[in-house]
């Protein structure tokens, strides 16, 4: 049986093994396959392995071999799952793998904004506290978050342990939901987790009603002390209103691990917006965190060896 890997770099740099998949069949991997390069890479194997590689029914139909995709993400939006399902191809996913790594990146980026480690580090090192008056000094305001409003947008398995880390800080937490759940904090709707939230952390799935929501309109609707925190999708946010509003000091800041074109776009406004935090699409990607990720991948193409596959999202 044969098995490819088409773009194993951003899961695999070298610090983990592909080895687990070696009992299955003869294993090939790229670091990064072009669009041009999918067809004849995948050739007659049955199964592959992708993270961001578009499947179309194009490749569908040029690759007759192929019976099952493992997709090494959560999110499967390059598949044409319909034209899977015409071709009798099973394709996984990989679910809940980075919920706590997630959770941590999002107050990684709260207490960059409350606690200006960087900045004040850096002013240290530039030789401020050497040539201070006094025993300390702060050249941003910090703040506690105990008693502050954080508002979730979104109640998945990020956003509920969001809130169960939020709880330990002592901030009240309020939540937008698409769905009632036992657990689930005070309850409000969209225009009020925006009006009362000195954070709002964004964990809903990108949906046609969820697509640029955070726009010109619900920018305005902020606090101008609020921050805003995205780890979830990179469209959720129309752009140019937010380093609009961040240029003009309508919200205090923004921090974000996901932009609407990754690898980001060199004319992105928020490249220079002011008080706009980004990194490079990392939360996911903490050494136990994939490790994880190929453990459930191991286990999804065991599954569906023995005939009785799961995480299965080309029903």
């Amino acid at each position: 049986m044969k098995i490819t890997i088409l773009d194993g770099h951003a899961l695999n740099p070298g610090d983990v093994s592909w080895d687990i998949f070696k009992q299955f069949g003869d294993l090939t991997i790229y670091d990064r396959t072009s669009d041009s390069q999918i067809i004849e890479r995948i050739g007659d194997s049955e199964i592959v392995f992708l993270n961001k590689v578009n499947i179309t029914e194009a490749i569908f139909s040029a690759c007759p071999n192929l019976k099952y995709i493992g997709v090494l993400a959560t999110g499967y939006n390059v598949i044409d799952t319909e034209a899977a399902k015409r071709h009798n191809v099973i394709v996984t996913n990989i679910p809940a793998y980075s919920t706590d790594a997630v959770a941590q990146h999002v107050f990684a980026f709260i207490l960059h904004f409350t606690n200006q480690v960087s900045l004040h580090n850096a002013s240290v090192k530039d030789g401020g506290w050497v040539k201070s008056p006094d025993f300390c000094y702060w050249i941003s305001p910090l703040m506690e978050l105990k008693g502050k409003t954080l508002g979730i947008f979104g109640y998945g398995s990020i956003g509920s342990k969001v809130a169960e880390i939020a709880k330990a800080f002592g901030l009240n937490i309020i939540c937008c939901s698409r769905t009632q759940k036992p657990d689930i904090p005070e309850m409000v709707t969209f225009e009020e987790l925006l009006k009362k939230s000195d954070f709002i952390s964004l964990h809903a799935p990108l949906t046609d009603k969820t697509k640029n929501i955070i726009n010109k309109e619900s920018l305005s609707l902020m606090k101008p002390s609020a921050f805003l925190i995205n780890t979830a999708r990179g469209g959720f946010i129309v752009e140019q209103d937010l380093a609009n509003a961040l240029n003009n000091n309508k919200i205090a800041g923004y921090a974000a691990d996901v932009v609407l074109s990754e690898p980001m776009s060199a004319d992105s406004p928020l490249l220079t917006a002011k008080n706009c935090i980004i990194t490079p699409h990392i939360a996911w990607a903490p050494l136990e965190t994939r490790q994880r990720l190929l453990k459930i991948a191991e286990e999804n193409l065991k599954a569906w060896l023995s005939g009785k596959p799961i995480n299965v999202v080309s029903k």
